[in-house]
């Protein structure tokens, strides 16, 4: 539940985006930053960079090399959100690529067994979200 909680932002940006109408309204109502593109981008860049610290969370359970791998791993798609996000495409792909993280851990038994279950599901919705505000 609160996986969905958190794409409610993202969907709300969609949404604003999608039907000018609302996206007026909410800009009156909540200002730019929580209206359309501009909230879409900014949270986007948020979750991708918190997303970071969620691969860093496995990086102890790994031993040796692999847990050093990880843990460099896991700073990729904050600098990727730093670099590139605003882009809604390179947060989609952001997102996407987080994916192979997020295998990787549950494949090497770092993740739980409903880990994936949980990222394809959000990552969709996420991406679909995105999406909207290409250009």
């Amino acid at each position: 539940m609160l996986g969905l909680a958190g794409v409610l932002p993202f969907a709300w940006g969609a949404l604003g985006v999608l039907v000018p109408a609302l996206g007026d309204w909410s800009l009156d109502l909540l200002g730019p930053r929580f209206t359309g593109r501009t909230l879409l981008l900014l949270y986007g860049t948020i979750i991708l960079s918190f997303m970071s610290g969620v691969v860093w969370g496995f990086a102890p359970r790994a031993e040796g090399r692999h847990a050093a791998i990880l843990y460099a791993l896991s700073t990729v798609p904050a600098l990727w959100a730093f670099a590139l996000g605003f882009s809604a495409l390179a947060l989609a792909v952001g997102f996407a690529g987080l994916l192979g993280l997020d295998l990787h851990a549950q494949r090497t038994g770092l993740a739980p067994s409903w880990w994936m279950r949980l990222r394809l599901l959000l990552t969709s919705l996420v991406v679909i979200c995105l999406l909207t505000a290409l250009p």
